[in-house]
């Protein structure tokens, strides 16, 4: 059996929005960073700072553990995405934006000394990019199943 899979229309915007803005994305949190690295005196190749050994440890974790969840993340959410645009590019595409500007909200929330730790991710907008991977991974479902039925 051959499949041939035709991509629809508006898929260029799921390659931008699921493909190089999450690029772009991760870039910039990277920056975050490596401002707090300077800001709190965590020097490479440090992954993370060490509490009492670092005095900010906290502080530039937090940054840091914003900026990993990303990294955590984007590998499911761009296949979920690719998927799931062969049958719903213009929801993958929005979606692809919200998971962007959530991911840089979780890092923005988690930074924020004066909310407390475990929900600090959630606050500021955070859980913006939690929906978006479950839409993407909805999507992704809705056109396996498209195709499993042919």
């Amino acid at each position: 059996m051959v499949l041939s899979i035709e991509v629809p229309d508006g898929y260029a915007y799921v390659l931008f929005t699921c493909g190089m803005l999450p690029s772009i994305t991760n870039i910039l949190l990277g920056g975050k960073v490596m401002a707090a690295r300077k800001k709190f005196n965590v020097p490479l190749p440090n992954l993370y700072a060490t509490p009492g050994h670092h005095k900010e440890a906290d502080s530039f974790n937090r940054v840091q553990r914003g900026h990993q969840h990303v990294l955590e993340t984007i590998s499911d959410f761009r296949a979920a995405s690719f998927i799931g645009a062969l049958k719903h590019p213009l929801v993958c595409a929005v979606s692809g934006v919200f998971y962007c500007v959530g991911n840089y909200m979780y890092l923005v929330g988690y930074a924020d000394q004066s909310l407390d730790v475990k929900m600090a991710r959630l606050k500021k907008g955070g859980a913006l990019q939690f929906l978006a991977n479950v839409v993407q991974i909805g999507c992704g479902i809705s056109a396996c199943y498209s195709l499993l039925k042919h």
